[in-house]
């Protein structure tokens, strides 16, 4: 939802789902991004982008055919582990010194709980609202 254009020529719009469907309100709701796949295994080589931005599913609960879950996705009861992997995935397809932004939104779940959950503090970020836009360089090693 925060982006400008997910048809920019230098972004790839990875999801794991594709859908097109219509809200309770009447909106369009696409998700039709560049390259299905998970988090979890990236389909990209070690070392390959200089940016990333991590924007998991925030929500633990929600009705499976609720639009908050077809819009946002929905993350299972162990989250802390789903969510630590795909940062450490995120992390992985990262050039050294490259940045990854992690964008969260705390209504189900706090930051400070995700944070705990992945074992790494960011280097900035946004703490004034529900939802978190938290900075990270990957190390040169």
């Amino acid at each position: 939802m925060f982006w400008f254009s997910k048809n920019h020529p230098e972004a790839v719009y990875m999801d794991i789902r594709e859908l097109e469907d219509t809200l309770c309100d009447g909106r369009k709701l696409i998700i039709k991004p560049d390259i299905i796949g998970d988090f979890k295994d990236i389909p990209y080589p070690d070392n390959t982008f200089k940016l990333a931005v991590f924007d998991p599913p925030h929500l633990i609960r929600a009705g499976e055919k609720s639009w908050l879950a077809k819009k946002y996705g929905k993350l299972p009861e162990d989250w802390q582990s789903e969510i630590k992997q795909g940062f450490d995935e995120c992390m992985r397809v990262l050039q050294p010194y490259g940045i990854l932004i992690f964008k969260w939104n705390e209504e189900q779940i706090k930051a400070k709980e995700v944070l705990s959950a992945i074992g790494h503090m960011p280097l900035f970020g946004d703490r004034r609202s529900k939802t978190h836009w938290m900075v990270s360089m990957k190390n040169a090693a």
